[in-house]
């Protein structure tokens, strides 16, 4: 890690090591490219170790309560969002990213350093912890690190750490909510204090409809709703969105991903709790139903095949027909930003038939049936004719759409698709009936024109065995209306949804 402050201790070392990690993961979120990220991460790294070791200090110097601060990772995550907005101000916004720059000009980055009161709440209550309780929330909640971990990593008691996770909950609710109240809110806002607290405390507690029609409208009661509700698992999310600004659902999400690769467990396809039993089921099902559906393909081609089995003396036709059988050439040419295109296999001529068997060896004029690609070409059907699946009418795909989260003008999905064939690229589209765009990606890369939005596979997912599941999310924006998409495709084939 060249140009970075240099450690004091063996202890301030590993915690370099640790928080690096962090900065340049959120530092490669903000930036263009590769190089700009690791000069940004550079660069906040620096500035947030300098303010650290200055809190430090002043801590030590002053008497009385411990002056109000964050810990060491979110710190350094706000001095990332604090450098981009110096190399924007300073004529280098050509290396962050296009939406990041936005929002450094717009009224939401003002909110993070503008009047204290006026700061985003959960922002205000994590501060307002000490740093020894707000570590092991954020670790815990936004870092995703298993409770044994954090608890060995603060040096606490494994056995009551998560005893000790379940009351710093509680107490960053108990700030949030007093923040809350001293929040400068017109008299619609302050009217609903009181009833949204009685609501948030209670998981079984239901929201009166005109309580919900005003979150869906105002960001502070809506942001004051999501970290005073610990239940539901809204929290990380109010967190990091609250703290580190734009980005922070992304963050979030390559965090979680990034500890399920270092302890070896596999990805859920679905967080919600409430149906994982009935998910499982499903999951069974479907791969049931994907192994009759290749069996019945297969037995459906030998028919095929049989019946256009030529008659007579026709061994060079038949060689001719074998030979015939090339994989797709280039499946997924590169697709220009913002755009999305068809690519078209390779046409394949099917061969004359003899006049012997004219009349038995029906002729196939279309050269290209199934011009979308496919990922991977089969070696059992026949060139030109279509893919067996088509065939049967079955559905080569299962898509399903979640809606993680939604606030007033943004929200986060995923999208998993089942494929029935193995792919060794992929590229899944879809439409949005109102409107809705498509901000960041992650596990993909996105193109989109009007309504129909286009996910391309990144380098490391793009292979998928048969009967497996890809995924990948996103952060976007609605207005008036966010219905699910609709016209799910799977390179250029539909998919059957749910």
């Amino acid at each position: 890690m060249p140009d970075l402050p240099t450690p004091r201790d063996a202890a301030e070392a590993a915690l370099f090591s640790e928080c690096w990690d962090a900065v340049l993961s959120y530092a490669d979120l903000c930036t263009a490219g590769s190089t700009a990220a690791q000069q940004l991460a550079r660069d906040a790294f620096a500035l947030g170790i300098r303010e650290a070791r200055e809190a430090e200090v002043n801590g030590r110097r002053g008497a009385g309560r411990r002056p109000s601060g964050l810990p060491r990772i979110p710190l350094l995550l706000t001095a990332v969002r604090t450098t981009a907005a110096a190399w924007e101000a300073a004529g280098q916004g050509h290396k962050l990213d296009p939406d990041l720059r936005l929002w450094l000009n717009s009224d939401k980055a003002a909110r993070y350093t503008g009047p204290p009161l006026r700061r985003p709440i959960a922002l205000r209550g994590l501060r307002d912890m000490q740093e020894p309780d707000a570590a092991l929330l954020w670790l815990a909640e936004v870092e995703a690190l298993p409770v044994q971990a954090v608890a060995r990593r603060l040096g606490l008691d494994p056995a009551a750490a998560s005893e000790e996770l379940d009351q710093v909950r509680g107490l960053f609710r108990d700030r949030c909510h007093r923040n809350h109240l001293d929040t400068p809110l017109d008299g619609e806002c302050r009217s609903y204090r009181r009833l949204l607290d009685a609501v948030t405390r209670s998981p079984l507690a239901d929201t009166p409809e005109d309580l919900s029609r005003h979150l869906a409208t105002c960001v502070e009661c809506a942001e004051a709703a999501a970290c005073l509700r610990l239940q539901g698992g809204g929290l990380p999310a109010a967190l990091a969105g609250g703290v580190i600004g734009w980005g922070g659902l992304a963050y979030l999400e390559r965090r979680r991903r990034a500890v399920e690769v270092r302890l070896g467990a596999p990805r859920p396809e679905d967080r919600d709790t409430d149906g994982d039993h009935a998910q499982g089921a499903a999951h069974k099902a479907r791969a049931v139903r994907n192994g009759l559906l290749v069996t019945a393909v297969l037995v459906s081609m030998l028919a095929l095949a049989v019946s256009m089995m030529p008659f007579g003396d026709n061994g060079a036709d038949t060689a001719a027909v074998g030979d015939d059988r090339q994989p797709v050439a280039d499946p997924h040419p590169s697709v220009p930003s913002g755009t999305a295109t068809r690519s078209a296999s390779v046409t394949h001529e099917a061969p004359q038939p003899s006049a012997d068997s004219a009349s038995a060896t029906p002729r196939h004029d279309d050269p290209d049936p199934d011009p979308e690609p496919q990922g991977t070409a089969s070696t059992t059907a026949a060139a030109g004719h279509p893919s067996a699946p088509a065939e049967t009418g079955a559905p080569v795909c299962h898509v399903r759409y979640a809606l993680d989260s939604q606030w007033a003008d943004g929200f986060q999905a995923r999208v998993s698709v089942t494929t029935v064939r193995a792919l060794d690229t992929w590229q899944v589209a879809w439409s949005f009936r109102d409107g809705q765009r498509v901000g960041q990606m992650w596990d993909a890369s996105v193109a989109q024109s009007g309504s129909r939005v286009t996910a391309t596979a990144a380098d490391y997912n793009k292979s998928v065995a048969a009967n497996g599941t890809l995924a990948f999310g996103f952060l976007g924006t609605w207005q008036g209306a966010n219905s699910t998409p609709h016209d799910f495709t799977l390179n250029g084939q539909p998919c059957d949804q749910s």
